[in-house]
């Protein structure tokens, strides 16, 4: 059963990715792998942000109705 990738799995997969890059832990055959990863993650990360933000705007819209 494939686990289900939540926003902040996403994020800390970053974080730890940016992190190994930053200290110069990665190496070089690897690099482009962990860049195409991390550019991945930041399309999933910036989709759930946006369509958060949908529902968020969605609420208060049906709440404004309400009043």
């Amino acid at each position: 059963m494939e686990k289900i990738l939540t926003y902040e799995d996403a994020f800390n997969e970053l974080q730890d990715i940016a992190h190994d890059i930053e200290s110069e832990n990665v190496l070089v055959d690897t690099l482009a792998r962990k860049v195409k990863r991390a550019s991945e993650l930041i399309s999933y990360c910036q989709d759930k942000l946006r369509l958060a933000e949908k529902e968020v705007n969605n609420i208060i819209s049906q709440m404004d109705k309400k009043n």
